[in-house]
């Protein structure tokens, strides 16, 4: 980050410190699947921003294919059917 960047500051947002963003990096790190389980600890931050966008874009594809199967499960039963309940009340 270069220090210009780090020193402006929009009207009325509060600034955040060198230490709040390492320690947020941290955080994420520790969150991140792929980087949690290497042996090194260290990563730049710019690799666990990267990892984190690319983890979120996972998920989302994640959540986009679970919708997907479950809108076709939905269609072939019966809406009154003991397995529509179990999966509605799933979704509650």
């Amino acid at each position: 980050m270069s220090s210009r960047r780090s020193r402006q500051s929009s009207a009325g947002s509060s600034r955040i410190s060198d230490d709040q963003i390492i320690d947020l990096v941290s955080k994420l790190q520790q969150l991140l699947p792929e980087i949690r389980t290497r042996r090194s600890n260290k990563a730049s931050a710019s690799k666990v921003l990267q990892e984190t966008c690319n983890y979120i874009r996972n998920l989302n594809r994640e959540v986009d294919d679970l919708s997907d199967r479950l809108s076709q499960l939905l269609s072939t039963i019966d809406a009154d059917s003991p397995e529509a309940a179990v999966i509605r009340s799933l979704l509650m």
